[in-house]
């Protein structure tokens, strides 16, 4: 059985995605938005992996990354995606809730702009 090995991921902020990469081509991505106000947030709207590459932890080394990247930066992360949402309520101690009402903002906004999604 081959070693599983973390996929190298990237950040592209200008076109709202966090890309997971295994031998050089892309696997996995995250659209996501920053979302405008104070406070801001980072906004996870939907988790997509490769077919030949589910299963074999991308979607969760994404949403990690993506939790890390947010505390990093001091902001929290509104899951609105449903897998990162499900990751989310497993890894509490890596993913603080947001507040209430920064998901529906979050929500008004998405479906103000859906070219976010």
């Amino acid at each position: 059985m081959a070693e599983q090995t973390e996929p190298e991921i990237r950040d592209d902020r200008a076109a709202g995605k966090l890309l997971a990469y295994e031998d050089g081509g892309a696997v996995g991505t995250i659209a996501y938005f920053v979302m405008d106000g104070e406070p801001a947030a980072l906004v996870a709207v939907h988790t997509v992996v490769e077919s030949g590459h589910e299963a074999k932890g991308v979607a969760g080394a994404l949403v990690a990354e993506f939790y890390a990247m947010a505390g990093r930066e001091g902001v929290p992360v509104v899951p609105l995606c449903p897998y990162a949402a499900k990751w989310a309520s497993r890894h509490p101690e890596q993913a603080p809730e947001a507040p209430a009402g920064l998901v529906e903002r979050a929500k008004v906004q998405l479906a103000s702009h859906p070219e976010l999604y």
